[in-house]
């Protein structure tokens, strides 16, 4: 019987069909027309969505020349600058905010320092008052979240675009950020943020901009509702001012 396996390999077949019929190998079976078209546009599905991804994941050479100036302006390693600026771009493009003023009020309010604080509470890279916003810092692990760099610059961001939607301007609502919505003036801190972006601006296009700028003249006093609280100011004058509290109308204001 050995033999008879071994010298013929057909009635070898029909024995094993014989004993095992469920291991035969199954008739393949062509798809069809319509489940190709909708498998082929799956696949397709699939690599555009990969693709955009990877393009939003891919820094962009905007982002690099911003990076790099904003790195050496304030003195931060260069992974942790991309990583911020990374940050601020995809957080800019989630809630339709330019993200060079994401940045630049970053900039203004602690050097791009993640631990930043002031007296006054404010906290992080965009100077939060954790305690103000909870409800948003919930959406990100919570108050104690207040100090990651990723839910501060989120959170500061749809407090700067709130303030954008209500007062309809950039400066009315840096006024609103600051703590001065219902004071005659903001102290020069819309001045600040507005000048920081539009060097950022040149930065993105590609100009080559000074990272050092001569002191700005002495802000104007400051008024009670703003409660000024000034931080040390850096070599090259960018001066980070942690100006948080209340306005003249009992309102609870902006994230500083």
């Amino acid at each position: 019987m050995i033999a008879l396996l071994y010298s013929r390999p057909d009635f070898a077949k029909r024995v094993s069909d014989f004993l095992s019929p469920h291991q035969s190998a199954p008739a393949q079976v062509a798809a069809s027309p319509a489940l190709q078209l909708v498998a082929a546009r799956g696949a397709d599905a699939v690599e555009i969505a990969n693709s955009d991804d990877k393009a939003q994941n891919h820094p962009t050479r905007q982002q690099k020349y911003v990076t790099d100036w904003l790195s050496r302006r304030y003195r931060v390693a260069g992974d942790a600058a991309n990583m911020l600026v990374s940050t601020a771009y995809s957080t800019a493009h989630e809630i339709k905010l330019d993200p060079l003023l994401i940045l630049a009020v970053m900039a203004i309010e602690s050097g791009l320092n993640p631990f930043a604080e002031s007296p006054m509470g404010a906290q992080g890279l965009m100077q939060v008052m954790s305690k103000v916003h909870s409800d948003k810092f919930e959406e990100v692990g919570g108050s104690q979240a207040a100090l990651n760099p990723v839910a501060n610059i989120r959170v500061g961001a749809l407090i700067l675009k709130d303030y954008v939607n209500r007062t309809g301007s950039v400066e009315g609502a840096l006024k609103s950020y600051v703590g001065a919505g219902a004071a005659d003036d903001d102290s020069g801190y819309g001045s600040k943020v507005l000048t920081e972006y539009k060097r950022l601006k040149q930065v993105a296009s590609g100009k080559n901009v000074p990272i050092y700028f001569p002191p700005a003249s002495a802000p104007a006093p400051t008024t009670l509702a703003q409660k000024s609280l000034s931080a040390p100011a850096k070599p090259d004058s960018a001066a980070v001012d942690a100006a948080h509290g209340s306005s003249e109308s009992g309102e609870t204001v902006a994230g500083l």
